[in-house]
């Protein structure tokens, strides 16, 4: 079941993904042609705050044309650490802070043409600080109790990926 590479071109450089198109061999002899996005290392958090409360956000996305419900996340930079980006990124969307931290699982949210992992933490936190989004950020942080998100989802009013994934794993692991 393994195809071997047998020549790969780079068509898309860009700030935090590329596009390779490879030609491979099958284990049967035939040729194929895939096309892959290189994405680095990112991470999500769940977070619930002292008062039993879930912490998320809402923000326009442009591949989506529309504001999306999501657990806050981001790429992980050059030589950090998963868990320190995700303590960043908590601190940066929303200003909580996390009195801990835990690690969940990984997943790869489309493995049929892209490379992304995505590590999902769970994190307990307080009371909010200051946020500091990236220049072109503009997100919204809101409350839900579980059942409240239980509902949202099952209402069909969260459908990003890392956010399913994300709660079934807080629900499956905590």
């Amino acid at each position: 079941m393994c195809e071997k590479t047998l020549k790969t071109r780079t068509v898309f450089e860009g700030r935090i993904l590329s596009l390779d198109v490879l030609d491979v061999e099958l284990a049967d002899g035939r040729t194929g042609t895939r096309e892959i996005i290189r994405h680095g290392a990112a991470v999500a958090v769940i977070a619930q705050r002292r008062d039993g409360r879930f912490v998320f956000i809402r923000q326009f996305r442009k591949a989506m044309e529309r504001v999306c419900f999501e657990v806050m996340a981001g790429n992980v930079d050059p030589g950090e650490a998963a868990e320190a980006a995700a303590i960043r990124e908590l601190k940066e969307e929303t200003g909580y802070t996390p009195d801990s931290i835990r690690f969940l699982a990984p997943i790869y949210p489309s493995v049929g043409y892209c490379t992304e992992r995505i590590d999902i933490f769970y994190a307990d936190v307080h009371e909010p600080g200051e946020t500091d989004f990236d220049q072109d950020e503009n997100i919204e942080t809101f409350l839900v109790t579980e059942q409240e998100m239980d509902d949202l989802i099952r209402d069909g009013k969260v459908d990003d990926g890392k956010t399913l994934a994300a709660w079934a794993l807080y629900k499956a692991c905590l």
